[in-house]
C-alpha cells in the first residue's frame, strides 16, 4: 500500500506519516492517493457496488470501484445528480478567495444527497485535502485546531480543506474559530483555508421552508444553497435509464432487488414501492414470527428515524430466539420473504455490521402496509422496546429511540411554515392521530420505565398528559420523575412549570369555575418551578462559562424561567381580574391584600400574601431582563422567537404597572415612562418599535425632567439624549438646543458607570471629518465600554449575537446617530415591516439606499485585526466578520456600535492604484501600468469570428489590445473573444447590474492565472471603488451567474484564482450616486447626393465597435477618425450635437448615454455642402450654459471625399488617359487587383508607413488602421487601404508605386501584371 498522501495547493501530492494521520481524532481524511496501490479480493468488491445499489450508505471504496471500471472500460462512474455541476462551480468560486467559506445543501432523505457530497469529495480530492467531520462538535475549537492541522500538513505545502459536515448550526461558529486559530498560530495566507460543504439531511416541511427561502432571495442573485429532493430532471431519467442497462448486463437478475438504485431510477415511483412491498400485506397481528416482527421494527425505525439501523448482533440474537439452529448464513437468508427488503452493510471495517431497511420510502410504506393489516405502529412500538431495549441497550439504540419518541419538527400549519416545532416527535403525533392519545401514553410509559435514568421519557409524557390529555396530576407525577433522574438539567424542570401553567390555561379556555385560592395555588406551584428552573439555568450557564470560555460551543442561556413567570403571572392576572376588578389594584399595588381580602370575605388568602406582594416588582424586573436580552442581543440560532416573547413580556408588564399615578411628581414622570415601556436604556433605544413620534416626544421631555431633577443625573441624563436620538429617527420635533455641548461637558470618564453610558459617550465623542485633531483618546473610551460590558453583561450575552444599536449616518451632532431599527426601514422600505435581519450575513449593506445614507469610516488590515483611521491615528476595533480579516491593507466599512463597543460592518478593499489612465479600445481609465508587461496579441479569424491568443513566462503582463491584465506563476497560453451583451443584461440574474467593461471569453489552454483584471469603463472615486459595487458576470451553459470581484482599481475588476467562463464587469445599477463613465464618439461618413454622417457616442465596448463598423461597412458607410473625448461623463446623460455649418440638419435632438447594447443609438447628419472644414459640437444637456461641451472636433476637407456630388462643376477633370501598367486596359491597377491585394499583401505596417511619409494620409488614420480591434487582420486592413486609395487616381498612382518598391512583394506583382 502506498504511503497516504495530502494534495498540495500546486496541484502536486506530499506524502505524510502515521504521526500525522493519528493525530485527527474528529476528522475522516479522505487522501490524495486513496486506496492507489492496494489489491482487493473481487468479491468484496461486488460485494461493495450491490450493497450500495441495494441500499446501503455509500462508501469511499464504492467511489474508487466506479472510478476504475470507469478507467479501464469496464463500466461508468455513479450518476451524478444535477446538483453536482452548481456545487462543483460553488467549491471552484470559493476556492478563489481567502479564509473560510461555506457552502449549504439540503436534502431529503434517500434522494442521494450524502452520496452526492462524497462523490464531490472524492472527484476534489488531489485538488483540495478533503475530510468529514466525525467526531462530536461540542469541542469546536478542537475541530478548529484539527482543520488548520490539516491545512498547514507539510510545512510549506498548505492546501485548503474541503470539509464535509451535517450542521446546520455550526458554520458561523467553526469558521470564526478557524480565523481565530489562525491568527493564533500566525499563519500567514494567500488561500482558503478552509471551505465548509454543509450537508443537511432535512424533513420535508423544513425542505418546503428552504425552498421557500430560496425563492425569496433578492432578485438577480444566484441561490448559494443548493436543494435536493425526490423529483428527477429529464437528463437525470436519461442517465439513469443507461445506467440501469448497464447495471442489468452485469448483475442479470440480482438488480431486481437494487431497491436503492431502482427507487431512484423510477423517480420514486409509489408503484414501485408498493410493489416491492406487497409482501407486508398479508401480515397478521396476532402470532407473528419473529423475522415479521424484526422487519416491522426496522421499518418503524428507519421511517421516523433518518439514518437510523440496528447492530446484526441484535438482530441475529432476535431472531434465534426462534430457531436456535441458525448458522453461518446471512441476515437477508433468516429474514426471508422480507430479506429483499432490508440491507447489511459496513461503515468503518472496524465497526460492528449494520441492518436496515434498503430505502426510508420502502420503510414507510412498510410500516403503513403494517397499520393496514392490523400491526399498529404502537403494537411495533411497544414490542420492538420490550425486546431489544432491555438491560443496557448500545448507546446508539438509546438515541434512535429518543429520536422516535421525542424529537419534534418544524411544524406546518396550513401551506405555511412556521419557525415553532411541534409539540411531539412525528411518532407519537401518528399514533395519536390514528389509534388515540391512551396509545401513545402507553409507548411513553413503557419507555419511561424500560430506560429508569433517562430523565427525557417521563418529560415528554409528562408534556402529552398535560397537553393532550388535560390529565394534570399525572403529569405532575411523570414530571417529578424527570427532575428527580436529572435535577441540575434547568430544561428538564421547565416542564413541571409548564404544567401547571396549561392547568391555568385550560381553566381560562374553558371557562371552568375556580376560586382564588385554586388559581393562586396553581400559579404559585408554576412559579416556584419557573424560579427554579431559572435558578438552574444560572448555574447551568456559569458552569459553562468557567475555564477559558471556548472549549466547546456554548448552550444558550435557558430563559424559560423567567419568560414562564411572565406567561403564569398574565394568566394569574386575567382569571382574578375576571372574577373581580378589586383584584387590579391589588395586583398593581394600590390597594393592601388586608383590604380586598375584607372585601372578598375569604381570610385563608392571607397565606398568599408574600407572594402577592413579590408579583409587580418580579413581573418589572423580568419584563426589564427580557427588553435588556431582546435589544442588545439575539439568538445565533434562525429559530428564535423574540418578537412573541417580547409582545407578550409587554403584554404582562402593562398589566401590573397599573394606570393609577403616584403623588410624587417625580414619581409621576417615571410611572409614565413605565406606561410606554421607557423606564430603562433599553426601552428608550426600543421605542422605535413600539412607539409614535408624538409618544417619543414625551418621552424624551419625560426624561429630560428626571434629568433635571438631579436624583438621577447620569441615567437619567443618558436616557434623556438617547431619547433625543430616538426622535430624530422617527422625525419627530426636536427641541431648540440639541444640548450636544452640555452632554459634553457633563460626560465624565468614571469607569464604573453603566455600557449604556459608556457606549453613548464613545458615539459622542468619535471624531469626525471636519475636526482638525482627535480631542479624546478613542482607546480608553472604547476600553471603558469593553470594562463596563464585561462586568455587566458577559456573563449574560457572551453565547449571543450582539446586534447594533447605532450606525453612523452623514448628519451633524445626534442627527448622524442612526438607530438599527432606522436602516432596516431604509432596506425593506416599509416601517411597519418586521425585517428579522440577519446582521451577521451583512446583506442588508448591499441596498443602495441603505449604502447612500450610511457614512464610511477608512481603516487598515493587519495581521487579521482591523484598525479605524483618523488622521495618523490608528484605533483597534472588532469586526462583525472575521472572514474580512484576511487580506491586509486599506479598507473603508460602515461603522455600528453595540453595548460592547464599536463593530465594523461590511469590510471592503479600497483602491490603491494612481490616478486614472486611458486603456487601449475597452476601458477609459487610466493607471500606472509600469508593473505590468504589454503584450501583443496574435490575431486568427474563422467564420468572422475573430480570436486573439496570447502566450507567456512567469509574470504580470497586459494585453496592449484590449488592457485585460493576468498575473501568472509559470507558462500560460489563453485565447479571448469579445462577446455581445445583448443575451445577457436582461436575464434575472443581471436584473440589478450593467454593463461596466466588455464582456471577453477566456480559455485557457495551459498553465493556469493566479489573478486576472478584467478592464471597466467606468470613472473611479472613493464611492465607486467599493468591490461591492461591482460584480463579474459569468456565462455559463447552467446558466449565468454573477460572482464578487476582490478588489477594484481605477481601470479593472480583479478576481483571484479564476475559473474561465465567458465572463465581464457589471456594476449596479442603483448606487445611490452619481457615476461617470469614459466614452468613444465614432464617426461614419458617405457621400451621394448629399454628404451623410451617423456620429455615435458610445461605450468603449469592443464588440459594440465592431458590430457597428461592420453595419457601417455594409451600408456604405466609411469611419472618420477622430479623437475621443477626454473627460467622463455621467451615466445616461442626455447629449446634443450641433455642427457649426450651414445647411445642416441633425436628427434627433438629443441621444442618451447608455451602457446598453445597441447599434442604433447615433445622430445622423446630412450636409448640403461641404467643401469647407466644420466641427461637430457634444453638449451635455443636464449642465449649465457655461460648461456644457463635453466634446468637439473639426472635420477637415481631407476627410471627406473630394468628388462633390452637388457640385457638377466643381468636380475634378479625369486624367490624360496613361498608357502604364498601372492603367493598363482602362482599368487601374488598385481596381482591377483589388481582391487580391486584399487576400495577398499581409505586411501591412510599411505600406501604412509610406502613405503616412507621403502624406497620403493622417497620423488619425494611421492609428486608426493600426488598431487591431477595429481590423483584427491584415485584410482588414489592407481592404480598408485599398478602399480609401480607390478615391483618387493619384491615390491609387501612388499605392501602386509604393507595392512595386516592396522587395517583398516582386513576385506578387508581377504575377498580378502578367495577368489579364
Amino acid at each position: 500500500m502506498a504511503r497516504r498522501a495530502l494534495s498540495t495547493a500546486g496541484g502536486g501530492e506530499i506524502g505524510i506519516g502515521s504521526e500525522i494521520i493519528n493525530s485527527f481524532s474528529l476528522l475522516e481524511i479522505l487522501h490524495a492517493n486513496q486506496f492507489e496501490g492496494e489489491v482487493f479480493d473481487q468479491k468484496l468488491i461486488e460485494q461493495t457496488e450491490e450493497n450500495f445499489y441495494r441500499g446501503a450508505p455509500p462508501n469511499w471504496l464504492n467511489f474508487y470501484i466506479s472510478e476504475q471500471a470507469e478507467s479501464n472500460g469496464t463500466g461508468t462512474s455513479f450518476i451524478k445528480r444535477d446538483g453536482y455541476e452548481t456545487l462543483k462551480k460553488q467549491i471552484s468560486q470559493r476556492g478563489k478567495g481567502l479564509g473560510t467559506s461555506a457552502i449549504e445543501l439540503f436534502h431529503q432523505q434517500g434522494c442521494g444527497g450524502t452520496t452526492l457530497t462524497m462523490q464531490m469529495l472524492w472527484d476534489l480530492r488531489k485538488t483540495f485535502r478533503c475530510a468529514v467531520l466525525t467526531g462530536s462538535t461540542s469541542d469546536i475549537v478542537k475541530v478548529a485546531k484539527e482543520v488548520v492541522h490539516l491545512f498547514t500538513a507539510g510545512n510549506r505545502d498548505s492546501n485548503t480543506v474541503l470539509l464535509l459536515i451535517n450542521d446546520d448550526f455550526l458554520s458561523y461558529n467553526l469558521q470564526d474559530s478557524i480565523m481565530e486559530e489562525i491568527a493564533e498560530q500566525e499563519i500567514a495566507i494567500d488561500m482558503p483555508v478552509v471551505i465548509l460543504l454543509n450537508c443537511v439531511r432535512v424533513s420535508d416541511v423544513v425542505m418546503s421552508k428552504k425552498e421557500q427561502a430560496s425563492t425569496e432571495q433578492l432578485k438577480g442573485k444566484a441561490s448559494k444553497r443548493i436543494i435536493l429532493k425526490r423529483s428527477l430532471s429529464d437528463t437525470e431519467e436519461e442517465q439513469l435509464v443507461k445506467k440501469k442497462e448497464e447495471l442489468s448486463r452485469r448483475f442479470g437478475d440480482r438488480c431486481k432487488q437494487f431497491h436503492g438504485f431502482n427507487i431512484l431510477q423510477t423517480n420514486f415511483s409509489q408503484d414501485y414501492i408498493q410493489d416491492v412491498c406487497a409482501v407486508f400485506k398479508k401480515a397478521k397481528r396476532a402470532n407473528k414470527p419473529l423475522k415479521a416482527q424484526l422487519a416491522a421494527f426496522l421499518s418503524l425505525l428507519n421511517a421516523y428515524v433518518p439514518g437510523s439501523y440496528l447492530q446484526e448482533s441484535q438482530c441475529l440474537d432476535f431472531l434465534q430466539h426462534d430457531n436456535p439452529v441458525y448458522g453461518n448464513c446471512s441476515i437477508e437468508h433468516y429474514m426471508n420473504p422480507f430479506g429483499h427488503l432490508i440491507v447489511t452493510f459496513h461503515q468503518d471495517i472496524n465497526d460492528e455490521r449494520k441492518v436496515s431497511m434498503a430505502h426510508p420510502l420502502i420503510a414507510q410504506c412498510c410500516t403503513e402496509l403494517l397499520a393496514i393489516a392490523g400491526v399498529t405502529r404502537s403494537d411495533t412500538a411497544r414490542n420492538f422496546l420490550t425486546n431489544f431495549c432491555r438491560d443496557q441497550p448500545p448507546p446508539c439504540l438509546l438515541g434512535f429511540v429518543k429520536d422516535l419518541l421525542t424529537k419534534r419538527e418544524m411544524k406546518k400549519e396550513g401551506t405555511s411554515i412556521t419557525e415553532q416545532k411541534e409539540l411531539f416527535s412525528r411518532l407519537i403525533l401518528d399514533i395519536t392521530k390514528k389509534e388515540g392519545t391512551i396509545q401513545s401514553a402507553s409507548i411513553l410509559k413503557v419507555a419511561s420505565k424500560k430506560f429508569d435514568q433517562n430523565p427525557f421519557f417521563p418529560q415528554a409524557l409528562a408534556r402529552f398528559c398535560s397537553k393532550e390529555q388535560n390529565n394534570f396530576d399525572e403529569a405532575e407525577k411523570w414530571a417529578k420523575t424527570a427532575i428527580k433522574r436529572d435535577p441540575q438539567n434547568s430544561y428538564v424542570a421547565d416542564t413541571l412549570g409548564q404544567v401547571h401553567k396549561n392547568n391555568l390555561i385550560y381553566l381560562k379556555d374553558k371557562k371552568v369555575p375556580t376560586k382564588p385560592r385554586k388559581i393562586l395555588q396553581l400559579a404559585k406551584k408554576a412559579i416556584n418551578a419557573f424560579e427554579e428552573e431559572k435558578r438552574l439555568a444560572e448555574n447551568e450557564h456559569w458552569n459553562e462559562k468557567k475555564g477559558d470560555g471556548k472549549t466547546k460551543v456554548l448552550r444558550a442561556l435557558n430563559t424559560r424561567g423567567q419568560f414562564g413567570y411572565l406567561e403564569v403571572c398574565n394568566l394569574l392576572y386575567d382569571h382574578l381580574v375576571g372574577l373581580d376588578e378589586i383584584w387590579k389594584k391589588l395586583l398593581t399595588k394600590n390597594e393592601s391584600l388586608g383590604i380586598v381580602l375584607r372585601f372578598l370575605g375569604d381570610t385563608k388568602l392571607f397565606g398568599f400574601d408574600s407572594l402577592i406582594k413579590s408579583l409587580r416588582d418580579k413581573v418589572e424586573k423580568n419584563f426589564e431582563f427580557f427588553d435588556t436580552f431582546l435589544t442588545y442581543s439575539t439568538s445565533n440560532k434562525k429559530n428564535d422567537d423574540a418578537s412573541y416573547v417580547s409582545k407578550k413580556a409587554a403584554e404582562c408588564y402593562k398589566k401590573y404597572i397599573g394606570d393609577s399615578a403616584p403623588d410624587d411628581k417625580l414619581k409621576q414622570t417615571l410611572h409614565k415612562l413605565r406606561q410606554k415601556l421607557a423606564v430603562t436604556s433599553a426601552g428608550v433605544l426600543s421605542c422605535i418599535n413600539r412607539c409614535t413620534s408624538a409618544d417619543a416626544e414625551n418621552i424624551a421631555t419625560w426624561w429630560e425632567e428626571v434629568y433635571r431633577s438631579k436624583d438621577l443625573p447620569t441615567e437619567a441624563f443618558s436616557n434623556y439624549i438617547f431619547a433625543k436620538i430616538m426622535l430624530t429617527n422617527m422625525e419627530g420635533i426636536l427641541s431648540s438646543s440639541d444640548n450636544q455641548s452640555d452632554f459634553r461637558q457633563k460626560m465624565s470618564l468614571a469607569t464604573e458607570m453603566k455600557p449604556e453610558f459608556h457606549m453613548l459617550k464613545l458615539l459622542v465623542f468619535w471624531p469626525t471629518d471636519d475636526e482638525d485633531k482627535q480631542d479624546t483618546d478613542l482607546h480608553q473610551l472604547i476600553k471603558n465600554v469593553q470594562h463596563s460590558y464585561e462586568q455587566e453583561f458577559k456573563t449574560l450575552f457572551q453565547d449571543r449575537y450582539l446586534l447594533p444599536l447605532f450606525f453612523f449616518g452623514k448628519g451633524e451632532g445626534l442627527n448622524r446617530f442612526v438607530h438599527r431599527r432606522t436602516v432596516e426601514i431604509w432596506w425593506t422600505q416599509d416601517a411597519l415591516k418586521d425585517a428579522n435581519t440577519n446582521w451577521k450575513n451583512e446583506n442588508i449593506f448591499k441596498d443602495t439606499v441603505v449604502q447612500e445614507k450610511l457614512l464610511k469610516v477608512e481603516g487598515v488590515v493587519r495581521n487579521y485585526k482591523l484598525y479605524a483611521t483618523f488622521r495618523e491615528t490608528e484605533t483597534e476595533i472588532h469586526a462583525n466578520r472575521r472572514d474580512s480579516l484576511w487580506k491586509s491593507g486599506k479598507v473603508s466599512f460602515y461603522l455600528g456600535f453595540t453595548i460592547n463597543g464599536p463593530l465594523a460592518f461590511s469590510i471592503q478593499r479600497t483602491t490603491t492604484e494612481g490616478p486614472p489612465r486611458k486603456l487601449l479600445g475597452a476601458s477609459g481609465n487610466e493607471t500606472e501600468s509600469s508593473e505590468w508587461t504589454k503584450l501583443e496579441p496574435e490575431v486568427t479569424i474563422m467564420d468572422e469570428v475573430y480570436t486573439y491568443s496570447l502566450h507567456c513566462e512567469k509574470g504580470l503582463y497586459e494585453c496592449s489590445l484590449s488592457a485585460l491584465r493576468w498575473v501568472c506563476e509559470g507558462r500560460v497560453s489563453f485565447s479571448y473573444r469579445f462577446r455581445s451583451w445583448d443575451e445577457h443584461v436582461n436575464k434575472p440574474v443581471c436584473i440589478n447590474h450593467i454593463p461596466a467593461g466588455p464582456l471577453m471569453d477566456i480559455t485557457v489552454t495551459a498553465g493556469k492565472m493566479e489573478e486576472v483584471h478584467l478592464p471597466h469603463w467606468f470613472c473611479i472615486d472613493k464611492n465607486v471603488s467599493r468591490s461591492d459595487a461591482f460584480v463579474v458576470l459569468h456565462v455559463d451553459a447552467d446558466g449565468d451567474f454573477v460572482e464578487q470581484v476582490s478588489e477594484v482599481t481605477p481601470s479593472h475588476v480583479k478576481l483571484n484564482k479564476p475559473v474561465f467562463s465567458p465572463k465581464g464587469a457589471m456594476i449596479l445599477k442603483k448606487l445611490g450616486f452619481k457615476v461617470k463613465i469614459f466614452f468613444d464618439v465614432l464617426i461614419y461618413m458617405r457621400i451621394r447626393t448629399k454628404l451623410m454622417l451617423h456620429v455615435y457616442p458610445m461605450t468603449r465596448d469592443p464588440a459594440l465597435q465592431q458590430a457597428v463598423e461592420t453595419e457601417e461597412k455594409d451600408n456604405g458607410f466609411r469611419r472618420i477618425r477622430k479623437p475621443s473625448p477626454t473627460k467622463p461623463l455621467r451615466r445616461n446623460s442626455d447629449v446634443s450635437l450641433s455642427a457649426d455649418t450651414d445647411g445642416a440638419t441633425i436628427r434627433p435632438d438629443n441621444r442618451t448615454l447608455t451602457c446598453t447594447w445597441s447599434t442604433q443609438n447615433f445622430f445622423e447628419v446630412e450636409i448640403d455642402k461641404s467643401e469647407s472644414e466644420f466641427s461637430l459640437i457634444l453638449k451635455d444637456k443636464q449642465k449649465g450654459t457655461m460648461e456644457n461641451v463635453v466634446w468637439s472636433c473639426t472635420i477637415l476637407t481631407d476627410d471627406i471625399e473630394t468628388k462633390n456630388i452637388n457640385n457638377e462643376e466643381a468636380r475634378v477633370s479625369p486624367p490624360p488617359v496613361q498608357t502604364n501598367v498601372a492603367t493598363a486596359g482602362g482599368k487601374h491597377f488598385v481596381d482591377r487587383h483589388r481582391t487580391a491585394l486584399i487576400e495577398r499583401v499581409n505586411e501591412i505596417s510599411p505600406i501604412l508607413d509610406s502613405l503616412l511619409d507621403k502624406q497620403l494620409i493622417s497620423q488619425d488614420k494611421y492609428d486608426y488602421i493600426r488598431n487591431k480591434i477595429v481590423f483584427p487582420t491584415s485584410r482588414d486592413q489592407m481592404r480598408e487601404i485599398v478602399d480609401m486609395m480607390r478615391l483618387e487616381k493619384q491615390s491609387k498612382d501612388t499605392l501602386y508605386e509604393i507595392l512595386k518598391e516592396r522587395e517583398t512583394l516582386r513576385y506578387l506583382m508581377s504575377d498580378l501584371e502578367g495577368s489579364k
